[in-house]
């Protein structure tokens, strides 16, 4: 038997589609919630990893609630992020390091998350230094002490 011989060209091209196209993107479900495992006023779960090109969706899971980025708390390069109340909001995720997330209206009372994109390393020190009011400090403090 013979087998029909491939042309290289194509072959190469075939190569150069499917390192250019990311695999499929994954989309991780954060819920906002008036009361969580963790308590009143929660994102659920507060700590997600993905990786770059991947998306995270906000669910508006509870009315009241939106999720924005937190100043200092961004990996360079990447671009701040500010939902809508009561709305669902979905972010793609380019830029590898550590995001900081809050819900506007109950930061204060610690509605925050983090979400990790790749490797931590590039901005994880600065955001352990961003300062955050009262329970909002102390979760990101855990949070970013188990990374």
């Amino acid at each position: 038997k013979m087998v029909p011989k491939l042309k290289t060209p194509l072959l190469a091209a075939a190569a150069l589609a499917v390192a250019i196209l990311p695999a499929t993107a994954a989309d991780v479900q954060v819920k906002m919630l008036n009361k969580g495992a963790k308590g009143m006023m929660v994102f659920e779960p507060d700590l997600v990893k993905v990786q770059p090109g991947d998306t995270v969706t906000f669910v508006a899971t509870d009315p009241g609630h939106d999720a924005q980025s937190v100043p200092g708390m961004l990996p360079e390069g990447a671009q701040p992020f500010e939902g809508k109340i009561g709305k669902d909001l979905t972010v793609t995720f380019t830029q590898p390091g550590v995001y900081g997330v809050k819900c506007k209206p109950h930061y204060v009372m610690g509605m925050v998350g983090v979400v990790v994109v790749g490797d931590p390393s590039s901005n994880l020190d600065a955001a352990k230094q961003a300062k955050n009011p009262g329970k909002a400090g102390k979760l990101f403090t855990e949070l970013l002490g188990s990374l």
